[in-house]
């Protein structure tokens, strides 16, 4: 296969939801794009769906994907946070040159973002770490994101980031947040914060489903109507249509279907664990990382339930 060298202005890797999604994103907002997954199939599925949404570059290799960039070359990983991001960075920053710029998009820990920068900037890279955040439906039609690093980075990549973030009164969500870690820093409390409002729903749930003997139904009305007051943001409107859907295998509703049992990604344990070190009191937000490490651990719930009695 012969890529075309140098024509696409920003390149994604990494093509699972949210990596598909924001390269769609770009296509849409006139850039081309270089797309690169480790797994080729996933590429082609993308490209087979969506590759009217504009101009993309298929590629297969590293070495592809860098050679389809213009320059300074721009990539934006969008894998899992931790070792595997590692991993990708140091494949693109064998193949990429000085000026070059690597954005990581993950829900990374900002202590790895400050670290990956200085390694890198040893290498004559630029880095910036972007929060990015409204999940898949936003990384589609506009995101909020919040960028952290060298002012050299944002001058080169800040005006397309600002294009594809969501436009409220005419302003782009998405702003130059600050040096280093400070991008995922913000990003990092956005999801503490997010993880005790979810917490404040599932504790409105539990008194009106228990207390008040509310149908799921009901309930759906009044997050419904909660939506449309001062109460009004994603996270209501959601809740408000998962509790009207009805599973269509058992005629339940969908939330009495689910395995009440919730997972985390670290960012709500690494705002607390920030906060002590800082001093700083989010009682909220440490009680909702303590409530999902609780509905986790689903094997201790069955073996005391009923003790209390």
């Amino acid at each position: 296969m012969t890529v075309p060298s140098a024509t696409a202005q920003i390149g994604v890797t990494g093509l699972a939801v949210m990596g598909s999604n924001i390269a769609r994103n770009f296509a849409r907002n006139g850039y081309t794009v270089a797309v690169h997954n480790r797994s080729i199939a996933k590429t082609d599925a993308l490209l087979a769906e969506h590759g009217g949404d504009g101009d993309f570059v298929r590629t297969e290799t590293m070495a592809e994907f860098a050679a389809a960039l213009e320059r300074p070359r721009r990539a934006l990983i969008m894998v899992q946070a931790g070792d595997a991001t590692d991993a990708v960075i140091e494949e693109i920053a064998a193949v990429f040159e000085p000026g070059d710029i690597i954005i990581d998009g993950g829900n990374a820990l900002y202590t790895d973002t400050i670290r990956r920068e200085a390694s890198l900037a040893d290498r004559g890279l630029l880095f910036i770490g972007a929060g990015i955040s409204g999940g898949e439906e936003g990384a589609l039609l506009g995101p909020s994101i919040m960028p952290g690093g060298p002012a050299k980075s944002y001058e080169a990549v800040g005006p397309m980031l600002e294009k594809v973030a969501a436009q409220v009164d005419g302003e782009p969500c998405c702003t130059h947040i600050g040096p280093d870690g400070s991008g995922h820093f913000v990003k990092m409390v956005h999801n503490g914060i997010e993880y005790a409002d979810m917490q404040l729903i599932g504790e409105a749930y539990e008194l009106m489903r228990t207390a008040l003997g509310m149908s799921a139904a009901q309930m759906a009305e009044v997050f419904k109507q909660w939506n449309s007051t001062e109460l009004s943001s994603y996270l209501i409107e959601i809740t408000a249509e998962v509790l009207a859907q009805v599973d269509a295998k058992t005629g339940k509703p969908l939330v009495d279907v689910i395995v009440d049992e919730a997972g985390q990604k670290g960012t709500g344990r690494w705002t607390v664990k920030s906060a002590l070190d800082l001093g700083i009191p989010v009682t909220g937000i440490a009680e909702a990382v303590f409530a999902r490490a609780l509905s986790s651990s689903r094997a201790q719930r069955d073996a005391a339930a009923g003790l209390a009695a």
